[in-house]
């Protein structure tokens, strides 16, 4: 295993960023778990262990763009250098039809969804860029909202939407720099946030349904997957769900 390589993982406190943050660590990454709440993330920290990479937290608001920098240049510090970000930090709002969201609310998932990951790509990019060796790889967390909306949620989809403008402008604007950027949409893995789909949520069609879910494992293992590809190599797009949850031929 190549202890070498180094990752950022935000959102890492919970759900798909811890479990991708421990399945890196475990793999050899050496891996910042980052997120706004210390204890949580030091939670997580101790409960990957340091298997074949060394785990550490860092707290971090990525909607801040002071912090975002200190994030990295602490990395950077820590370990030498930055080869993997996963954008994976987010926050949905509750459903409800455009006219009854508040501002407010619009505000806080953007700045959360989108602006924290154009500022943490633009820091990891110009690590990667200026680095030695340099180059390497950003994965961004899409979402299958990213291709179809779920009903009342205009600010969760429109920044998922977006990402997709993100990956693919970076794809490019990577290239003569040996950075790669790939995108993974992620359908109903069973994290506190989806557990809702067990239960019961709203459809297109005005019905209540429950949806089939998957072990959030899977994500972490795609993650591991996209991550671990040589620089001339890049996973685009991936998408991975629960099969039998409605997404083709949702509405």
């Amino acid at each position: 295993m190549d202890t070498s390589k180094v990752a950022i993982v935000t959102g890492a406190g919970t759900g798909i960023g811890r479990a991708a943050a421990t399945a890196l660590v475990e793999n050899g990454w050496n891996t910042v778990f980052t997120g706004r709440r210390l204890n949580v993330l030091e939670e997580a920290v101790a409960a990957a262990g340091q298997g074949g990479g060394r785990a550490l937290a860092i707290a971090c608001d990525v909607s801040k763009p002071d912090q975002v920098d200190a994030l990295f240049d602490r990395a950077a510090a820590e370990f030498g250098r930055i080869d993997l970000l996963f954008n994976n930090a987010g926050m949905g709002a509750r459903g409800m039809p455009i006219d009854e969201i508040p501002v407010e609310v619009w505000l806080d998932v953007v700045n959360a969804n989108l602006t924290g990951s154009f500022l943490c790509a633009r820091a990891a990019f110009r690590h990667m860029r200026n680095q030695t060796p340099r180059g390497g790889r950003i994965i961004n967390n899409g979402s299958i909202s990213a291709h179809a909306p779920r009903p009342g949620s205009v600010p969760y989809t429109t920044t998922k939407h977006a990402i997709t403008g993100l990956t693919k402008t970076l794809a490019l604007d990577g290239r003569p720099f040996d950075i790669a950027c790939g995108q993974i949409d992620i359908g109903n893995a069973l994290t506190e946030m989806a557990a809702p789909m067990t239960k019961g949520v709203p459809q297109a069609n005005g019905e209540i349904a429950v949806e089939a879910t998957m072990d959030v494992r899977h994500v972490a293992n795609a993650v591991l997957h996209m991550a671990g590809l040589p620089l001339d190599a890049n996973v685009l797009f991936m998408t991975v769900m629960a099969t039998a949850m409605p997404f083709v031929g949702r509405g």
